[in-house]
């Protein structure tokens, strides 16, 4: 890290702090604006009029562009001004006026992993977790709490409730109310989103074979498909070794751990009951 005075790449419109810990060769764009607490690893790109606030960690090779507001304080209630955090991982593309917001509450942490693509105007809200490899379109809209795991797609103007858990390799469509989990592997659409099935292209991109996809469509057929409840649902599909891959294990675990319930099957007549 070097000091700001120092770093050629930072242009003489841009306030940043003194205090500020910014790798020599990071470049900082026009009326951009850089407070004391940010720390900003090497190889990122600060848009013009972007403005990185709060107790702020940001990584290596990331690219912010115009008008992104980078660790303002949660929009809670709640917050009374604690110490709280935003942490940033390597090789982010955060496009045009997204609003990523800090944890709530004292040593609060929202944080976005590696490789991610957040559109134009998305907002990640505080203590959420975004993992690697996610794409979430523009205007895409988490509220506090919210957990995404590795290579989910959120369509654009989707809104996504408090404390709902987005599973690995799910897609969900264009302008969806997501109010309960989305399950890994599937694509879910529709206000409020239902399950429509696997996430068929993504998994055969992260190179699931033939057999893979066949245990994890079992697998679903018996959750959305069969009317059972969650409880007997679970119990079939373990009981069934032949299907039991490392995929439907942990479709398993994701659905027992679920608090929020479930997204249910869009097929008529065939929703997951909770009981």
């Amino acid at each position: 890290m070097s000091s700001p005075i120092n770093n050629m790449n930072i242009h003489p419109t841009a306030i940043v702090s003194k205090k500020a810990k910014i790798a020599n060769d990071v470049e900082i764009g026009p009326y951009a604006i850089v407070n004391d607490n940010v720390t900003i690893g090497k190889g990122t790109v600060i848009g013009a009029r972007c403005v990185v606030d709060g107790n702020t960690t940001i990584g290596e090779r990331c690219k912010i562009f115009t008008g992104a507001i980078i660790g303002s304080a949660p929009q809670d209630l709640k917050y009374k001004g604690e110490k709280s955090f935003l942490k940033i991982g390597d090789g982010n593309i955060i496009r045009e006026y997204c609003t990523l917001n800090t944890g709530t509450g004292d040593g609060g942490k929202t944080i976005v992993g590696n490789a991610n693509l957040l559109m134009a105007y998305s907002h990640i809200a505080h203590d959420c977790r975004v993992a690697d490899n996610c794409i979430i379109a523009n205007n895409g809209t988490l509220a506090g709490h919210v957990s995404i795991e590795d290579k989910a797609v959120v369509g654009g103007l989707v809104a996504i409730h408090q404390f709902v858990r987005i599973g690995k390799l799910s897609i969900i469509g264009g302008c969806s109310k997501v109010v309960q989990d989305v399950p890994p592997f599937s694509t879910c659409d529709g206000h409020p989103t239902k399950v429509y099935g696997l996430n068929l292209v993504g998994l055969r991109r992260s190179g699931l074979n033939h057999e893979g996809l066949k245990a994890l469509s079992h697998a679903f057929k018996v959750f959305f498909n069969s009317g059972l409840t969650i409880k007997h649902a679970l119990e079939k599909i373990e009981s069934d070794k032949v299907f039991l891959s490392d995929e439907v294990l942990y479709l398993c675990e994701f659905v027992k751990k679920s608090k929020r319930g479930i997204c249910r099957s869009a097929r008529s007549g065939a929703q997951v009951p909770s009981e």
